[in-house]
């Protein structure tokens, strides 16, 4: 996902969480309406290479859910190896491991810098809402639990990659693709196409791989299909990756050294 191009934001949080947010897009106003109001949420932008928080200090909680609403992506690092285990776009949210809400009072591990890695727009929604929409909203919760669930699974992937580059950054695209999905914000239209604002910076990071590298394996992708290139010299659009064949990176991701023709290092 990338940032809205001229659109300004509605200064109408409610109708930004119904319109921009996997948790609340299936809530209608009315809905909504009777487990919050407008003047309890707060509307922040997040400005990038600033700390936002560290998750999973012990005995430590946030106080609300930020739902990111345009912009981002916001990452997560982890502390001992300072390696980004977490990506998030306009639709998705960051926190709920950091709530004691549902599995948040479970599912911690290492310190881990949260930060907006790009200018980032978000609602913040505070912890009791949270709390009595998880308790009293069946919908609602099933879609908060399932957050845990992708998380796991985009950690999944990235931890299971190999060295191998090819492999590595489709890993990461494959974890991107999966998780827009599941949020469904991507794909958009009848064509089969993600499209998102990734830094080769936060790619390198992600894949534990040298800038140069990354370089090489995306032009080699558009190459074969799997990307296509974006040509520009405006700042806003020079981190796109387009993705125009998802199913072909499965063979990638799935591939050994002799597989992928394309590469030239064996």
């Amino acid at each position: 996902m990338t940032r809205r191009s001229g659109q300004p934001l509605t200064s109408d949080p409610i109708t930004l969480l119904i319109e921009s947010s996997f948790l609340f897009h299936p809530m209608g106003r009315d809905e909504l309406g009777t487990y919050l109001t407008a003047d309890q949420l707060v509307m922040e932008k997040l400005y990038s290479n600033r700390p936002i928080y560290t998750a999973f200090r012990p005995n430590t909680w946030l106080d609300a859910l930020y739902i990111v609403v345009d912009g981002g992506p916001v990452i997560m690092r982890s502390t001992p190896l300072d390696r980004i285990m977490a990506i998030t776009y306009p639709f998705g949210c960051f926190g709920a491991r950091s709530l004691p809400v549902g599995f948040g009072a479970v599912g911690h591990a290492f310190p881990s810098l949260v930060e907006a890695y790009k200018t980032t727009d978000v609602i913040k929604v505070p912890v009791a809402v949270v709390q009595t929409l998880y308790d009293q909203n069946p919908g609602f919760r099933e879609r908060y639990t399932h957050l845990f669930e992708l998380r796991e699974k985009f950690q999944y992937h990235l931890l299971n990659c190999s060295t191998y580059p090819p492999q590595a950054v489709a890993a990461l695209l494959r974890a991107l693709i999966y998780q827009e999905r599941s949020f469904g914000s991507q794909p958009k239209g009848t064509k089969n196409e993600y499209l998102f604002d990734l830094p080769i910076d936060l790619i390198a990071r992600a894949c534990q791989l040298n800038h140069r590298t990354v370089e090489q394996v995306l032009k080699g992708m558009v190459r074969a299909g799997y990307l296509k290139a974006h040509k520009t010299t405006d700042h806003h659009t020079a981190d796109l990756v387009q993705i125009v064949d998802p199913e072909g990176l499965k063979e990638v991701y799935g591939a050994t050294r002799d597989k992928v023709a394309w590469w030239p290092l064996k």
